[in-house]
């Protein structure tokens, strides 16, 4: 900075000071939403759930005692409106598989590979029911939330077509028991299991590739 001239020492001391002041309040954001309830988090517990909410939400899944034992796989298929005005419906695109072939091997691989599909269906299913009815107030948020995700996967697969249009979007989680070890005398069943959500309209403004 010493070489800069004073007006431009100014604006880089405010730009750090503004990342600086961003970066306390959003730990301390993260912190309150993880801390037990107090004093501060009954009083300011819906702008603090604003702020994490959908993505920077926590949990304690993966630990002790009880870890997560399951392989959770992500999956969509559209109904698109094809340029002549037909309808046809795709297969099932397998997007959390799509993630795993981008992080194996990969020394580096990115936060959205690793967790955006994950969080996003974890934050759905904690605020809807079996039956897909959500009393939760984040329950539309949550939503929406997995349905602009897998509306914009569906883009980059290309999945349209050629002058081809999403009309709707339906989700489902395949959920697979992982094997116990040998040693374990755990007896379960490994027989996937299916959980369908209804089909959803996608607005006019992610239809043709906006994130709404």
């Amino acid at each position: 900075m010493a070489a800069l001239s004073p007006r431009y020492q100014i604006g880089v001391a405010l730009a750090l000071a503004v990342v600086a002041v961003a970066v306390c309040v959003h730990i301390g954001m993260v912190f309150l939403h993880v801390a037990p309830s107090n004093t501060l988090t009954k009083t300011h517990g819906k702008a603090i759930d604003e702020w994490i909410y959908p993505e920077f939400e926590q949990n304690w899944k993966l630990f002790a005692p009880n870890p997560l034992q399951q392989n959770v796989a992500v999956q969509v298929r559209a109904r698109i409106r094809t340029a002549d005005g037909d309808f046809r419906t795709t297969g099932w695109f397998d997007l959390s598989a799509e993630d795993g072939r981008a992080i194996d091997g990969n020394l580096l691989p990115s936060h959205t590979q690793q967790n955006e599909l994950r969080r996003a269906w974890d934050f759905y299913s904690t605020t809807h029911s079996g039956e897909n009815r959500t009393a939760a107030s984040r329950g539309l948020l949550a939503e929406t939330y997995l349905r602009r995700i897998v509306v914009l996967r569906l883009h980059r697969a290309e999945a349209a077509g050629p002058d081809g249009v999403l009309e709707r979007v339906q989700v489902r989680c395949r959920t697979t028991p992982v094997r116990p070890p040998e040693w374990s005398e755990e007896r379960i069943s490994l027989k996937p299991v299916d959980r369908v959500l209804p089909w959803w309209t996608v607005p006019a403004d992610e239809s043709r590739g906006g994130a709404g």
